[in-house]
């Protein structure tokens, strides 16, 4: 999709692609934002710490560097409020040794 204001048209183009893609949205009602409260905090966090200020020259090169900044710093070094402040990691080994 190429970069354009937020229309009506943009948003019926994004729907589609979205459903050929075979992916179910989920979205609460009005005025429910915690129900993505801990997604919207991981994107802040990429945009903010890795993706800001990079062009990427190819879809690849962009998802090769959003999945190391997901599996070499955020999974094992980034604390997380919502899970004690522990990183993700460090959350799944305790949860297997309960």
């Amino acid at each position: 999709m190429e970069r354009r204001k937020f229309t009506r048209e943009f948003k019926l183009e994004a729907v589609r692609l979205i459903k050929d893609r075979g992916v179910v949205c989920s979205m609460s009602r009005s005025g429910n934002v915690w129900d993505n409260a801990a997604m919207e905090s991981f994107f802040s966090s990429l945009k903010m710490q890795r993706t800001a200020r990079k062009v990427y020259r190819t879809r690849d090169q962009a998802r090769a560097d959003v999945f190391d900044y997901i599996e070499r710093f955020y999974n094992p070094n980034r604390r997380h409020s919502t899970i004690g402040y522990m990183s993700p990691m460090e959350f799944e080994r305790q949860a297997r040794l309960a």
